[in-house]
């Protein structure tokens, strides 16, 4: 299994990466993976034209609700339709190079787009301070066409001389079904290190770890750079001491309806609570969740069962959590044999800034407060034996604990906010229970019947002007 290898300590056990398992900064071997959605003429006739456009107008304005799309709603889409990936709005063009006297500079706080050749290392530069750490993600978004298990993306970030800062990669699993994999690496400062400490230039390389066996195709590739400033106060430079490892229970409750994004960009925003949707084969569903210093967060995924087939498809169902720089923290995924199916993520620690200097991967990256991404892939595969779907699928969110101030940061992160939880944040992610969900609801019907009001008044008022000049 990869692992995340810093300048001065390289956390993991070491053992093989387990196919399907995403990697993060020192993490072990992948966890639980099973294998057994009529007016007359003339003038008057003209006249009585207008109240009829006025009706269609009004008509019109009084359906906009039911089609307004939810802020982190996913747009309607035709029925059989499977998304590809929704790539950030604006984001920048870069080209990766061969060498990397000519590479492109990746700035903190910006994200990119570019391609991944089948054979071959990209380069790009980064111009980094001395003070902070710095994360770089990549999301490689291949074909349709066939991938194997040990296929992927590795990125690494290198000193000016070559030497490796941190390098990861993220491979498709044993389901080999395409879909989006992201990997993360980074510089970090830290005490005593004497290797990746210094003002400067820095290179990020990226490449596919098998070629050999990749599809000939270009891959897409999202690209993200984030800047972390040293805390302003002294921290301890220790992994907190033990922490609840008990699996919490599963959120109970009905659920709500809750379309998922195809992105980490357009994530839609979740709170504790139950929700559902509907998802196909080959498709993949991005959630963001609100977590703040000193909280837990834990997540099922449940797919329902399919009418009158039977088969198997490993590893079908696949639910993952992304820390908010996008490294992965867990990941988890159970066969499909037509049953329900559920499977969920491992016991988390509280985020916690000294989470870093844990020895294991899901501790460490466990390091931010902000935005927590859970990703949920039904293999294409699925798709043979029971059919084209949609699938019901349930997400169970529950999120403990106090949330307390965090370390207070002696700069500015890039981009801003990222490893904050603001109140426009919580805003966006309704509870289960109610509250701005339904709100949000209520400002749409509220803003509906405004809009029909005021049309009614204006058709009123047209109709009377007019009677008046016919008499």
């Amino acid at each position: 299994m990869g692992r995340w290898c810093t300048a001065w300590r390289c956390a993991g056990s070491g053992r093989a990466r387990r196919p399907g398992a995403g990697a993060m900064p020192g993490s072990v071997p992948g966890r639980r993976n099973d294998s057994p959605g009529s007016s007359g003429s003339g003038t008057r006739g003209v006249r009585l034209r207008r109240p009829a456009v006025l009706i269609g107008v009004l008509a019109v304005a009084l359906a906009l609700p039911a089609a307004v799309v939810l802020p982190g709603a996913a747009p309607a889409r035709a029925a059989g339709d499977t998304p590809g990936y929704a790539f950030a709005d604006g984001a920048r063009r870069v080209a990766g190079t061969g060498g990397t006297s000519d590479a492109g500079l990746l700035e903190a706080g910006a994200t990119y787009r570019g391609s991944l050749p089948r054979n071959g290392t990209l380069h790009y530069r980064l111009d980094l301070d001395a003070a902070s750490d710095a994360y770089v993600s990549v999301t490689a978004v291949p074909g349709s066409g066939e991938v194997t298990a040990v296929d992927g993306v590795r990125v690494s970030v290198l000193d000016a001389d070559g030497g490796s800062c941190g390098s990861d990669s993220a491979t498709f699993g044993a389901a080999r079904s395409p879909r989006p994999v992201t990997a993360w690496a980074g510089r970090e400062i830290g005490a005593g290190a004497t290797r990746c400490q210094e003002a400067g230039t820095y290179y990020v390389a990226v490449e596919r770890v098998r070629p050999q066996d990749s599809p000939p195709e270009d891959w897409d590739l999202e690209l993200t750079v984030a800047t972390e400033p040293r805390p302003a106060g002294t921290e301890p430079t220790e992994a907190p001491d033990a922490w609840d490892s008990a699996s919490p229970e599963a959120v109970p409750g009905e659920p709500r309806p809750r379309a998922g994004g195809s992105g980490f960009a357009h994530a839609t925003p979740l709170g504790q609570g139950v929700w559902s949707t509907g998802i196909r084969p080959g498709q993949t569903l991005y959630y963001k969740v609100p977590v703040d210093w000193g909280r837990r967060i834990h997540a099922t995924a449940e797919l329902d069962g399919a009418d009158e087939a039977s088969g198997y498809a490993t590893g079908a169902l696949r639910l993952a959590l992304h820390n908010p720089v996008r490294g992965e923290v867990d990941d988890a995924a159970k066969g499909y044999t037509g049953r329900p199916a559920t499977v969920g993520l491992a016991p988390l620690p509280p985020v916690a800034y000294t989470n870093r200097y844990a020895t294991g991967g899901q501790v460490g990256a466990m390091r931010f407060a902000g935005d927590y991404y859970l990703v949920v892939h039904l293999a294409a595969q699925v798709a043979e034996d029971f059919g084209a779907g949609p699938f019901g699928l349930t997400l169970r969110v529950g999120l403990r604990g106090s949330a307390d101030g965090g370390p207070g940061y002696a700069g500015e992160p890039r981009p801003a906010g990222v490893f904050e939880v603001s109140a426009q944040d919580r805003a966006a992610a309704p509870e289960n229970g109610g509250g701005d969900g339904d709100l949000a609801m209520k400002a749409v019907a509220v803003g509906g019947i405004g809009t029909g009001s005021l049309l009614l008044a204006g058709l009123t008022v047209w109709t009377a002007a007019a009677r008046r000049r016919a008499r």
